[in-house]
Parts: C-alpha cells; structure tokens; sequence
C-alpha cells in the first residue's frame, strides 16, 4: 500500500481506568477541502430526496473509531444498497435530556448514579444544552433546557429514592422537552434499572414515539436485586428502545456508572453522518429498514457500528 493510502492507528488514552474506554483514531489520508455536502445539518430527517443516519463505530475493545472514509461504509434501505451521497463527522452542539430515576428500586444506587451524571457533563461544551427529566411514581421536569448543568447537579444534589417506576411515562416527558431546544443533535441518557410499574404510556406507545423523533437515546441499566416481572424485563426494554435510535444500553453496576457515563459522552461526540437519497421514492409512509456495514481498511480487526435503524418515508 502507497504512502497516500496508508492508515495509521493511534490511541488516545483517557482519564478512565478502564481498557476499553481509550479511543481509537484513524487518520486519513490528506485530501482536498470539505466539499458543501459535507455542511449538511446532522439529524436524521427526511424529505423527497434526502435521509441523514448518524452511526457511531466501535473497536473490538468497544473503542470509538475516527477517520474511517465514505468507501469504508455500505448502506442498505429494507435490504436495497444505497449510494452514499453525504458523508460527514459530527462535531455539532448536542441537546441532552437527563432522564434519571428515583424510584425505591434505585436505593443504595443513587449516589453512583450522580457520579455517573457529574462525569459525563465534564465533556460538555459551552453551545451545548441539558435539561433534567426526575421519576419515581411520575415524572418531573426538575431542570428545564439549560446551558448550567451546575443546575443539574444541585438538583441531584436532593434526589431521593421512593415510589415506583413511571420509565416510559418520563421518556415521553423527555421527548416533549427536546422539542424545545433549536439543535439539530440531540440525545438522552437514561439512568435506570428499567422496571417501568406505574406508566400510562405502553412500551408499543413509547417506541412508535421513539421511531418518528430524531433523538438518540443511550441508557445505563442498573440491574440486579429485581424481584418483579417489570424488573425482570427493564434489560430487554431500555435495549430495545435504545437501539433503534442508534443509541445503546450500557449495563453497569453501580462502580461502573461514572466510567460507563464517561464512555456514552466520548461515543456520543464520534459520529458518522451518512446521507442517502432512497431509490424507493414512494411516498406510502411506511417504515423502512436501514442497515450499515462497516468495511474496515487493511491491517484493522472486524468494526462494530450503531445506527438508528429506520426512518418513515414521507406520506
């Protein structure tokens, strides 16, 4: 392989004490200035002409991975490949909801769970937004969009462990709140063992909500000591939920909050953007599938990627 094309793999370790946290950068080639499909807003969003994927890519290590190229991706719509027509990273300001449970399940967990909050604001930038979303038996809007997670962190300051569970009805609440923020990234952090007992909402509701929305959703289970049916299944919801945003559920015990938080906050910073025109252009309103492949360069193991998993053609 030529000296242009050659790619180098350099690590870039963290503060973090655990191995798989370090990033992984590839550095590409020299090339000529971004072109202007490069500048393109990165949400997922579709028109007549264009859908934007945000994916993220992982090492075997579950180490982020930079500087990968557009021939480095194969993007399918429901099982068709598709042209990669945009193709950018995303380093844009990003909106973040703060979903946090209280409830008597969470108990002993809660002061990790602040530790785990506290650790991923230190990646903030100052253009970005947050806004705290509390549950027990019901959830509130603590903190409303802010710019201060100092206003975050009081408040978790206070929290307390009582109640049940109202999970989905708090995603919803979440999901109201972005609508106010003018970023076009956005993404909640869900901080939960995932029992959801006392909702309104259906988890059918919530995931058709969740479908139609442009927000990425990541969630720490903490798991363990469950005794319910609804305890039992909060692995399986908060992961289903997750991943169809493009998001993931990290589980953790409580020691591993902070580092876990740490990770979600350097994941949600290292995006891909792959846009693509359908070459279905029908316009049925119906749900399509996406799937991306990751087509690693020479000399590098096999590449994990997590992107949003459809999108709903116009009507």
């Amino acid at each position: 392989m030529g000296a242009r094309r050659r790619i180098a793999v350099f690590l870039v370790a963290w503060s973090m004490p655990l191995p798989f946290f370090p990033q992984v950068s590839i550095q590409p080639r020299p090339k000529p200035a971004p072109r202007e499909e490069a500048t393109q807003q990165p949400t997922l969003r579709v028109d007549t002409s264009l859908v934007l994927i945000p994916v993220t890519v992982n090492d075997p290590l579950n180490r982020p991975v930079t500087g990968l190229e557009r021939e480095n991706f194969r993007l399918y719509d429901n099982r068709t490949q598709q042209q990669i027509t945009t193709f950018a990273m995303d380093d844009a300001p990003v909106a973040v909801g703060l979903v946090f449970d209280t409830s008597g399940s969470m108990g002993e967990k809660l002061r990790r769970s602040r530790m785990a909050a506290r650790e991923f604001f230190k990646l903030a930038n100052e253009q970005d937004e947050f806004f705290l979303v509390e549950f027990s038996d019901k959830p509130r809007l603590e903190v409303p969009l802010t710019r201060n997670t100092g206003e975050i962190e009081n408040q978790l300051t206070f929290s307390r462990s009582k109640g049940s569970t109202a999970l989905l009805d708090a995603l919803m609440l979440a999901l109201h709140e972005m609508k106010k923020s003018k970023l076009d990234k956005k993404a909640l952090l869900v901080i939960s063992d995932g029992g959801d007992n006392h909702s309104r909402y259906t988890a059918t509701e919530v995931q058709e909500i969740v479908r139609e929305s442009d927000v990425l959703i990541y969630s720490v289970g903490v798991f363990g000591g469950g005794s319910t049916p609804e305890e039992y299944g909060g692995p399986g919801l908060l992961t289903a939920i997750s991943e169809q945003t493009g998001g993931r559920m990290y589980p953790a015990n409580a020691n591993e909050l902070p580092d876990i938080a740490h990770a979600i906050g350097i994941d949600l910073r290292n995006r891909y953007i792959l846009g693509f025109a359908p070459t279905n252009q029908e316009r049925d309103g119906r749900y399509h599938r996406v799937d991306v492949r990751v087509v690693p360069p020479r000399g590098l193991p096999k590449l994990n990627a997590h992107w949003r998993t459809g999108y709903y053609a116009p009507r």
